[in-house]
């Protein structure tokens, strides 16, 4: 029997109903005969007040231990509220803290990295025939304190509990159901992508994507584990991230923050065509740039000053519905 793993997001379990919904999801899943691991993260803005009412007592939170205690609390919510709904639904299931998970971090607070994982708890649960419910986004370092691994980090453990026990694939659903070849609610035109490489994924993530955690990406691409991103509230196909290449091919324009555009795409340092495209937009905005960087796979292009996103679509529209 293969073992697959699901992560749900904030948004995912962010009340009963949505739990609710997941729950659903994952029996669904059970039934066609998989060993089932779900990571959870808080519900909905769990962390960020969280954040709000240790700043009220303290601001000099970064290196606190007690933060990570915290901090940790809000998955461990979700993992026990999500495995007595499927108790009750008539599914074995039993929720796991990072640490009851056997994940083991270096000593660093609210950025920890994950060094090991020993899986022998959560094997034995599976073997019993239980959904293993692990919090996300913590686990122990060595001198047994609870540690925290940064924003986004439930999509790491994810990634990493998946390269430990060898899973068939690693699925991270949210409220979006894949990755577009620009931002959905920016631009109405955007498409989803069927597949991407690591190495393209983790060049969207670095120019603000926000789609997936960039420590998951690089676990999944060591460990050759195929990622897969759906949406919690549909069926419809999601994107697949591996290891496979299209050469040549433009994914996605992402516009960091007010005056970055980025084209991110395999073979784009000898796309000639669409560099030429690029630039005859520019021009004939009339913006004025700052720097203009190329690699393999991505052309990065930085103004002076505010663009719209205007240009942004003319963009999309050359390179990507052009086609």
């Amino acid at each position: 029997m293969d073992t697959i793993v699901l992560k749900f997001g904030g948004s995912s379990v962010a009340d009963n109903d949505k739990l609710k919904i997941v729950a659903e999801k994952i029996i669904g899943l059970y039934k066609k005969g998989h060993n089932i691991v779900v990571v959870v993260s808080a519900q909905g803005k769990t962390t960020d007040n969280l954040i709000s009412e240790a700043h009220e007592l303290t601001k000099d939170t970064k290196e606190d231990r007690e933060m990570d205690v915290l901090l940790s609390t809000g998955e461990q919510i979700t993992t026990a509220k999500l495995s007595m709904l499927l108790n009750k639904m008539g599914y074995q299931a039993i929720s796991l803290t990072g640490w009851q998970a056997g994940i083991c971090t270096n000593n660093t607070n609210q950025d920890a990295i994950i060094k090991w994982i020993d899986t022998a708890r959560i094997r034995k649960e599976l073997e019993n025939g239980k959904i293993v419910v692990v919090a996300g986004f913590q686990g122990v370092n060595e001198n047994l304190d609870i540690t925290t691994l940064g924003r986004g980090g439930s999509d790491t453990t994810a990634v990493a509990i998946s390269a430990a026990l060898g899973a068939k694939n690693c699925y991270i659903f949210s409220d979006v159901d894949g990755v577009y070849t620009t931002d959905p609610n920016r631009l109405k035109e955007a498409k989803k992508l069927p597949a991407l490489s690591y190495e393209e994924m983790l060049t969207l993530s670095s120019e603000g994507a926000k789609v997936l955690h960039n420590r998951c990406v690089e676990i999944g691409e060591k460990f050759k584990v195929p990622i897969i991103t759906k949406s919690t509230f549909n069926n419809k196909p999601g994107t697949v991230i591996s290891d496979v290449i299209e050469e040549n091919t433009i994914k996605s324009i992402v516009k960091k923050e007010i005056s970055r555009i980025s084209i991110v795409g395999n073979g784009m340092v000898r796309n000639f065509e669409n560099i030429k495209k690029v630039l005859d937009i520019i021009e004939k905005s009339k913006s004025e740039m700052l720097d203009f960087q190329i690699t393999e796979s991505k052309m990065s292009v930085t103004f002076k000053s505010e663009i719209s996103d205007e240009i942004l679509k003319e963009i999309h529209s050359k390179l990507i519905n052009d086609d």
